[in-house]
């Protein structure tokens, strides 16, 4: 039986192959009532004016050759697996710490930490941020379901093992929001905000995987990050200063995706690789957040 998270995505996607319009209205709307009650502090505002933050030059970031995000050996920013000796090890050994079951969850922690570390850092948000987002749990929410998604596509490459894996990091990711909502002040019914939550993530999950597929207009991918991470109520069209904050999370997501794939399995399964800086140029004598402690 396939994992939970593989399961809910292959019956979204033939939904969406029926009636793609429907799903997508069905999904904006959930969207827009869950966060309007989980997320008590959010924004009441029209689209947010991009024009007026410092300038930043999005049309010149993002455009490299991909390559591995693997870390190094040596590097400080490695997690590695600890190895006992002697007496230790036998104990260890038999309270299963070694199982690949263990080792898995492990990995899955460590790679949650690495997803969650890219999506707070500052270079996201409002002051030196790149895109000129504001930190609410909308935003911060939709950043966090990309990224699971870019994560969750590169497993897919890695056939059965990966689908496996993957069921723990979305056991660690659901577990992690069910948090955040409550810190939002959400405790009444929190049952039925995870439940519409859990459905903005497949639908965005979906709606991502059908923007990458060969046959999908090249626009489509910015039009579902305008829609999922950008506008306030997923329908109004973005503005020429938008759409430029826009385009570069979309080629961020696409060379994303590359990136991993290019990225080694051992690395990929422990979490020992990191994200690509999302720092905006002009800034980073002053925004220095690629390290993280673990």
């Amino acid at each position: 039986m396939l994992p939970r998270w593989s399961q809910a995505a292959v019956h979204l996607y033939k939904l969406g192959s029926q009636n793609n319009m429907e799903l997508r209205k069905a999904f904006c709307f959930v969207a827009c009532r869950s966060y309007a009650k989980v997320a008590m502090a959010a924004n009441d505002s029209a689209e947010k004016d991009f024009s007026t933050k410092p300038e930043v030059q999005l049309n010149k970031m993002f455009w490299t050759k991909p390559c591995s995000l693997a870390l190094p050996q040596g590097s400080p920013l490695r997690v590695e697996e600890p190895k006992y000796e002697g007496i230790r090890h036998i104990i260890f050994k038999l309270l299963l710490f070694y199982s690949k079951e263990s080792k898995s969850i492990r990995g899955a922690n460590v790679v949650y930490r690495r997803i969650v570390s890219q999506v707070d850092k500052p270079a996201i948000y409002n002051g030196f941020g790149v895109f000129n987002m504001e930190k609410t749990f909308k935003t911060t929410f939709s950043l966090l379901v990309l990224h699971m998604w870019l994560y969750l596509r590169r497993l897919k490459e890695d056939g059965k093992e990966g689908v496996e894996f993957g069921q723990y990091l979305y056991e660690i990711y659901n577990h992690d929001v069910e948090l955040r909502v409550s810190k939002a002040g959400v405790n009444l019914l929190l049952t039925r905000w995870m439940k519409d939550l859990e459905k903005i993530f497949f639908g965005n999950i979906v709606a991502y995987d059908a923007a990458m597929l060969p046959e999908a207009k090249y626009d489509e991918l910015p039009n579902v990050i305008w829609r999922n991470i950008f506008s306030v109520d997923g329908l109004s069209k973005p503005n020429d200063a938008a759409m430029g904050a826009v385009q570069a999370m979309a080629r961020y997501a696409r060379r994303e995706c590359s990136c991993l794939s290019l990225t080694d399995k051992e690395s990929i399964l422990s979490g020992n690789f990191m994200f690509s800086s999302l720092e905006n140029p002009r800034y980073d004598d002053y925004v220095r957040e690629d390290k993280t402690e673990f």
